[in-house]
């Protein structure tokens, strides 16, 4: 029994399969996987270079940002920025409190606590910066949907310039200006950009208006952390943008990263996106899981050795209380939701759930469950949640359909979040439900893995990792290449963890030996048989001072 909906992608078509010079017919599988149907996208693709970049005047309301913001340079001007609690609100933030101050502004950073004000601008907080002297906020990574909180800074004299990449409402706020390549009327050629790369574009069209551009290479380490964390494809520009920032965080990284890099075990040199999605991104986002984000801001900017290592110290601290706290929270949601029986639609809540970790834990149930997951800390007269789904379910348009009951609500097609009274939480279950239930109908609920290609072993060994890495940095959109591989012997096998969760193999086909692991299959080890149909790709195993290649097996099945 397969334990994932096995789908090998289709073959790739004659025209790419023939006179590619330099490219193994593999390779030219595995870029055709990728949406590349044209031999002339192919170098593009794999050079990722500043052609992949847009022209940031095709953005929405860009010519008025940069008008608006001249202007409170040129008049010495408060600015505010204010970004989101999440990496990409907090390095964006970072990005453009650096960049507009080398500009010779007066820059304030202002990102909201996330367990007392919660995501997105807030009339009060809007009002506090007024009061402080502020005329100007930009806003990163959030505001697209806060139509009556800017209708109120307007009426009070704030301006506000909005930067974000979230999905618009049918309308958007009447601010200064709206920057946001996701807007219908977007000429922008690429609508995928984080946070942070929207506010980048800014900063471009800033700078070049003044001839000095090259002085934003040193930012983009900020645009890689950002792009990474937030999970938006590393296709197209985000790939260039990623590309630059990963060899700028290699060669040279910022006091406070390359801190983080020491203290969490990372190498510097070889730090990829694996290491910003699992070390360096969950270290930054502890600070506003559990207390206030601006300390990650702080690390992100200081220029003094001994604090940046006090404020990765903290870091360190506070991401393994957050690891302590979800494992707690996940065991409890988990019990909550066995106890009603796995719906098409899961929902834990709870007065100590804290909303810091409510994500964490709606995506390992999201995960594990292959289902919509909803995590809510339920509040005396509000309540929040956190929302993850699956490809099969649109969770902001599910929210859409019951935006009446929300006080605020926003987010992507597989993450969202929400803000209620907590009176509204039945209903919203109700109907929630009922749609899941609706359009999950006929969905086989398992993960399923895309298959870039059927291969035998000996066809993986050689020169064929070096060949794959080619297609890097790999991430959301642009996934490590997987592989299928039938009838191979298991010449061994045994559990591997401290509960033995996980799964260590040794395995044969023909004259190629490999060593795998099975990361998260120790409960089907009585499973196992030989021979196996495996599902896998390569990694590198770094142990003892050592790199050694195997196969990472994410499924197996009866030979067949």
């Amino acid at each position: 029994m397969r334990h994932c909906r096995w789908h090998v992608l289709p073959p790739a078509s004659n025209q790419l399969s023939v006179n590619i010079p330099g490219l193994s017919p593999l390779i030219v599988q595995l870029l055709y996987n990728r949406g590349l149907t044209e031999p002339s996208q192919l170098e593009l693709f794999l050079a990722a270079d500043k052609r992949l970049s847009g022209d940031p005047w095709l953005l929405p309301d860009m010519h008025q940002a940069v008008a608006r913001i001249y202007r409170a340079l040129l008049s010495g001007e408060n600015i505010a920025i204010y970004g989101d609690f999440d990496v990409d609100g907090i390095t964006g933030t970072a990005l453009l409190a650096q960049g507009l101050s080398a500009l010779g502004g007066k820059i304030t950073p202002y990102i909201p606590h996330r367990l007392t004000e919660g995501y997105g601008l807030k009339t009060a907080a809007l009002e506090n910066l007024y009061r402080q002297g502020i005329s100007l906020v930009i806003t990163v990574d959030c505001g697209i949907t806060a139509l009556a909180e800017v209708k109120r800074a307007r009426r009070v004299g704030l301006d506000v310039i909005i930067t974000d990449h979230h999905t618009p409402l049918e309308v958007v706020p009447l601010a200064v200006a709206v920057i946001n390549p996701k807007l219908p009327h977007s000429n922008y050629p690429f609508s995928e950009l984080a946070g942070v790369g929207v506010a980048l574009k800014l900063l471009e069209a800033l700078f070049q208006g003044i001839g000095q551009e090259q002085q934003l290479e040193g930012l983009i380490d900020l645009v890689a952390l950002g792009t990474v964390a937030d999970m938006v494809p590393l296709l197209g520009e985000n790939r260039y943008l990623v590309k630059r920032g990963l060899k700028l965080i290699n060669a040279s990284p910022r006091l406070g990263v390359k801190e983080m890099i020491t203290q969490s075990g990372l190498n510097i040199g070889s730090v990829g996106t694996e290491s910003i999605s699992w070390t360096l991104a969950p270290r930054l986002n502890a600070a506003g899981r559990l207390a206030h984000a601006m300390t990650s801001y702080k690390l992100l900017m200081t220029t003094s050795p001994q604090e940046a290592h006090q404020l990765s110290t903290w870091l360190e601290q506070k991401n393994a209380e957050r690891q302590r706290l979800t494992t707690k929270v996940l065991a409890r949601a988990r019990e909550q939701i066995l106890a009603k029986g796995i719906l098409p639609l899961l929902i834990a809540g709870d007065r100590d759930y804290l909303a810091g970790i409510a994500g964490l834990v709606a995506s390992r149930l999201s995960e594990e469950f292959y289902r919509p997951a909803i995590v809510i800390h339920v509040g005396e007269r509000f309540s929040s949640g956190s929302c993850r789904s699956i490809p099969e379910f649109n969770i902001i348009y599910a929210l859409k359909q019951c935006s009446r009951l929300f006080s605020h609500f926003g987010g992507h097609a597989r993450a969202a979040g929400f803000t209620l009274p907590t009176k509204n939480l039945p209903r919203l279950e109700q109907i929630l439900l009922q749609l899941a239930t609706t359009q999950l109908a006929r969905v086989d609920l398992r993960p399923q893995l895309d298959i870039d290609a059927e291969v035998t072993l000996s066809e993986l060994s050689g020169d064929t990792f070096r060949a794959i890495g080619q297609l890097a940095p790999f991430g959301y959109g642009n996934p490590v290449p997987t592989f299928l591989s039938h009838r191979v012997e298991v010449v061994n096998c045994y559990p591997m963890g401290s509960n033995g969760e996980h799964l260590r193999m040794k395995l044969r086909q023909g004259g190629t030996v490999w060593d795998g692991v099975g990361f998260r299959l120790g409960n089907y080890l009585a499973e196992l048989s030989s021979p196996l149909d495996i599902v896998c790709n390569l990694e590198i195993d770094r142990w003892g001072g050592e790199e050694r290649l195997r196969l990472n097996i994410l499924d197996f099945a009866p030979g067949s």
